[in-house]
């Protein structure tokens, strides 16, 4: 018996293998709760029940007929990709936020459903635990399913050694935003896509959907284009907002919705923080075979819209009135709003090299998270990473499996001081990982993308050149706290101070400050998402003393 080429051989990992879990029937009696949180519906042939760019849809289940979910492409040609039969209902992890639907949804026959609104839907989550369990695995697998097939009708148009292909490409990815990439350096169908768009060279990169054409859009404009930006009130008060949705602002988030409070969280990017960029996370607790900063990320996301936390993203706090009461906080786009508490959990940013050319060369060969993107771009070439933590010892440990080789370079004499253990053992057995102690990058050369470095022996002087696919920097980050402005009190550093104990509390009373972004904080992942749950009481208390 013969055995499937690797072209040809399922994807072990794709949801839409997995009919059962993807897309489950529920019992009888599960559809008969289901259907006592709404009112049933009798629709003609044809029938819309949403369409792709509305908000705020609603569930429905097929008690009889069926119903099609419909995918459009690029060019706005439709067709089927799912049909719910009876017992089966629609919805995705939309469901769980303001963004706007990627699918549309048709009776296909005269169909009669179960139509739930949003807030009963809720209720419903919380009610029938064992439902709202099927329900939320269907959901993420839907989304990992249109993620892996590049559904929903988005593509991104242009050279893949582009820093600005690679920005929009990670935004999209980090945002769990299905698309499809259209390589113009190697891909066949682009030369149409142009074509057809009237595209020229100038014009890339590009991102398609619904028929519209976005030249090289900032993450903002595609935000809003795609959908994925909600508004915002600036006279509503919020109970807590989050600044930052990295492991310790989507766990403060998860925990303060999950109690209650009117919760509100901004991220400039996407979720998951600098972890979120991380290929692999093998010492976090639950998760003995490793997770990747973006799924772990995606959950956490996903767990705190479930209890009704509200995220703006693509959206970063440039400033904070800490003078008045409530706190009001100034976003980049102008937009201001209104919290009683704010947790700080921005983060810090990466530290990059003082060397020439290597602003040109960012995005471009030059990149500081090594994701399925950018392993994909330095496959079976020389890959140099830069650093001694745990991120480095990790980017290292992933190229390996599909890079040429991996150069790991570090200032001083070893890893111990700054790595786990297990990391360093792994990468001691490796025979595709070079550790290079008391060595530092000196010099890059290319073109429009990355094509050799140089490194010195700090203690020999010598230097040595080799071509290289991609360099990975990972040497540490600096605070965002700009945006405080003198509001708490920092470090020398520029980290921010908190009381002793577990308070988190900063030198203003009701802000907040936990993981990456405080003064001695430890930076692990696990400690960052202690620390978004652990500041919760503090706020419970603080906003109780704003009553009494």
């Amino acid at each position: 018996m013969g055995h499937d080429s690797p072209a040809q051989r399922p994807d072990p990992s794709d949801p839409y293998l997995r009919a059962a879990q993807t897309f489950p029937s529920l019992s009888d009696e599960m559809a008969a709760r289901v259907a006592s949180f709404g009112a049933e519906e009798v629709l003609a042939d044809g029938a819309l029940l949403f369409r792709r760019g509305d908000r705020s849809v609603d569930f429905f289940l097929c008690l009889d007929g069926a119903i099609e979910i419909l995918d459009a492409d690029v060019k706005g040609q439709e067709s089927v990709v799912h049909t719910h039969v009876p017992r089966q209902f629609t919805g995705e992890l939309d469901l769980f936020n303001d963004r706007t639907i990627l699918v549309t949804a048709r009776a296909k026959g005269e169909t009669r459903v179960v139509r739930v609104g949003r807030a009963e839907f809720r209720r419903m989550m919380a009610a029938e635990p064992d439902i709202g369990e099927i329900v939320m695995r269907a959901f993420i697998l839907r989304r990992v399913g249109m993620l892996l097939h590049g559904t929903a009708g988005v593509a991104l148009v242009g050279p893949s050694h582009a820093a600005d292909t690679a920005r929009i490409e990670t935004f999209l990815s980090r945002n769990g935003m299905p698309h499809r990439r259209i390589d113009t350096e190697r891909d066949c169908d682009a030369r149409g896509f142009m074509e057809c768009f009237a595209l020229t060279e100038a014009d890339l990169p590009v991102v398609v959907t619904e028929g519209r054409a976005l030249r090289n859009p900032s993450n903002a404009q595609l935000a809003d284009a795609l959908g994925l930006a909600s508004s915002v009130d600036p006279d509503h008060v919020h109970d807590v907002a989050v600044v930052g949705a990295g492991p310790a602002g989507l766990a403060a988030a998860v925990y303060a919705a999950s109690e209650g409070l009117d919760t509100i969280v901004i991220e400039s990017v996407a979720p998951g923080g600098q972890a979120g960029t991380s290929s692999k996370i093998e010492n976090y607790l639950g998760f003995p075979t490793g997770i990747s900063g973006q799924a772990l990320a995606g959950r956490a996301q996903v767990q705190a819209q479930k209890f009704g936390a509200r995220l703006l993203v693509s959206r970063g706090a440039v400033g904070i009135d800490c003078e008045n009461r409530p706190y009001t906080i100034t976003l980049d786009d102008g937009a201001t709003l209104q919290a009683r508490a704010v947790v700080v959990a921005t983060g810090a940013r990466y530290r990059k090299l003082d060397l020439p050319r290597y602003a040109e060369l960012e995005g471009n060969g030059i990149y500081y998270a090594a994701t399925a993107m950018e392993a994909g771009l330095c496959a079976a070439q020389t890959a140099v990473v830069i650093g001694g933590g745990n991120s480095a010892g990790q980017a290292a440990m992933y190229l390996s499996r599909s890079a040429g080789h991996v150069h790991m370079l570090v200032r001083g004499a070893g890893l111990a001081a700054t790595m786990s253990r297990y990391l360093i053992e792994r990468i001691e057995a490796s025979d595709r990982i070079t550790l290079h102690p008391w060595c530092e990058v000196t010099g890059l050369e290319g073109d429009r993308h990355l094509k050799s470095l140089s490194w010195t022996d700090r203690r020999s002087g010598a230097t040595q050149q080799h071509d290289v696919g991609a360099l990975f920097v990972m040497i540490g980050a600096q605070p965002n706290t700009d945006w405080l402005d003198g509001c708490v009190e920092l470090d020398q550093a520029g980290f921010v101070k908190t009381g002793s104990g577990e308070t988190f509390c900063s030198s203003a009373h009701g802000i907040f400050a936990v993981g990456d972004v405080r003064a001695g904080s430890v930076k692990r992942v696990a400690s960052g998402v202690g620390e978004g749950s652990v500041v919760v009481s503090a706020i419970h208390r603080y906003l109780e003393s704003l009553e009494q």
